[in-house]
Formats: structure tokens, C-alpha cells, sequence
């Protein structure tokens, strides 16, 4: 494995962190629309990853084949989860009984999901920056 295959699943992760982000946003700018063109509430969307081989050029690398992987995005898949229904009568999408659908985005969970994919994205820059250091001082130690 060397220092491309490194700089190359931090670069990696830092696209799905981003992706996941987007959708979070998208999540939360939503979170009270009540019709969208399917007529009905917006449905919160949820990011899938899937580990992704790590292809190397080096012959120890193929050895870390089987155990090293990197992430990507597999799919944005829609939730499951029911509509919140709130009672407002006024409402101008109230069904006949008043309740209004809700879309089935909660804030905190979509605070908490910001957060992780923050703390995520810090942490793959943290490793990108780290390894860039490490091969400057190899270039050092060479001189």
C-alpha cells in the first residue's frame, strides 16, 4: 500500500461524507413540505454505503487486498418510516378529518446524522493532512 492508496480512500470517504451531507440538507430544507409532485409529503431520504476495494499497484497491497477497503455510495434510498399527522383543520393540505401529513424527517435525527458525517469528514482530512506530513518528512529524511 502506498501513499496514492491512502490519499485515495481518504478522497473516497470525503465524497460520501460530502454526499451525505447533501441529503441531510436536502432532509432538513424539506422538512415541512407537505405536497411534492407525487402529491403527498416529502419522504426523508437515507444514505447507503457499501466498502469498496481499495485497488493498489503495489504487491504488498494485494496481500491487503481482502482486508483493506475503502467506502462509497451505493444508493439514497427513501425512508420507510409513516408521516408525522398533526391535527390543523385550516391547513390547506388537511385531509377530511383535519389531519395534515407531515414528512417523516425528524430534527434531531437529522442533527445527530450532521454531526457523525461532520465528525467523519474531519477525520478523513485529518488523515489526509497526516499522511501528506509523513511524506514530506520522508522527503526530508532523504535530502
Amino acid at each position: 500500500m502506498g501513499i496514492l492508496d491512502i490519499l485515495k480512500i481518504g478522497a473516497k470517504a470525503l465524497k460520501a461524507q460530502k454526499i451525505r451531507m447533501e441529503v441531510i440538507a436536502a432532509n432538513l430544507a424539506n422538512i415541512h413540505t407537505t405536497r411534492t409532485e407525487k402529491n403527498e409529503p416529502y419522504r426523508k431520504r437515507e444514505v447507503v454505503f457499501k466498502q469498496d476495494p481499495v485497488e493498489s499497484s503495489t504487491g504488498f497491497a494485494e496481500r491487503l487486498n481482502d482486508k483493506l477497503k475503502s467506502v462509497k455510495v451505493e444508493e439514497i434510498v427513501e425512508s420507510k418510516k409513516p408521516f408525522i399527522k398533526v391535527y390543523d383543520p385550516y391547513h390547506p393540505d388537511a385531509q377530511k378529518d383535519g389531519y395534515v401529513e407531515y414528512p417523516n424527517v425528524s430534527l434531531m435525527e437529522e442533527m445527530t446524522d450532521m454531526m457523525l458525517a461532520t465528525r467523519s469528514y474531519e477525520a478523513n482530512v485529518n488523515l489526509i493532512t497526516v499522511t501528506k506530513e509523513m511524506f514530506l518528512k520522508t522527503l526530508e529524511i532523504a535530502k
